[in-house]
């Protein structure tokens, strides 16, 4: 038997999955969690042989969790099973040590193998998605200008977003001007839009 656990923020797509996956009769759903910051400690008391993450989970991110786990329990899987099909989220995620990356229409016999193929150490990704990411490229972005930029997603001032880094305005300045270049837009409302949609932030 292969122990699943599965981390979905979506209550009824959580209880989608755990529904499908437990109808294959060499898997079983171990755990389920609603929170990334709750992954760690389920994982410590359920051994899971695969864990299932979702990209944008309250308490911390799918790809954060994915590289906590990858560091602290080597030995277990980790498929992403997002809605989000974006080309940064699949590179980060292989970055921070995910085995394989899906999108939530995936049909559940697929995401079944997908699973199985993962659970034996094969690396499982989106053919669409791959394509993209090829094509998209690497992020641009360093890791201060993403910080920086994910500040200013909620339209704080060069001086909050100061302050709350604790940067000086005029690094906060050069920060948000590189951006605004390596992302081709105008201006950082339109920056943010465009990292999001590649999955940079």
């Amino acid at each position: 038997m292969i122990r699943l656990l599965l981390a979905d923020d979506q209550a009824l797509v959580r209880g989608a999955l755990a529904a499908l996956l437990g109808l294959e009769s060499d898997l079983d759903v171990v755990a389920e969690v609603g929170r990334g910051d709750e992954v760690l400690d389920a994982v410590a008391r359920t051994t899971p042989d695969v864990v299932l993450l979702d990209v944008e989970m309250p308490g911390l991110d799918g790809i954060t969790v994915a590289a906590a786990l990858h560091e602290r329990y080597p030995d277990v899987r980790i498929l992403m099973v997002t809605t989000f099909g974006r080309p940064g989220y699949l590179r980060r995620a292989i970055d921070a040590g995910a085995s394989g990356f899906v999108v939530k229409d995936t049909p559940a016999r697929e995401l079944a193998d997908a699973v199985r193929r993962v659970h034996m150490g094969l690396r499982v990704v989106d053919p669409a998605l791959a394509t993209e990411t090829l094509t998209a490229g690497t992020s641009p972005l360093t890791a201060r200008e993403r910080e920086v930029l994910a500040a200013a997603a909620d339209g704080a001032t060069a001086a909050t977003i100061a302050k709350r880094l604790h940067l000086s305005e005029g690094t906060v300045r050069n920060h948000l001007s590189s951006v605004i270049g390596k992302t081709a837009t105008s201006t950082r409302a339109e920056a943010v839009r465009a990292a999001e949609r590649l999955g940079w932030l």
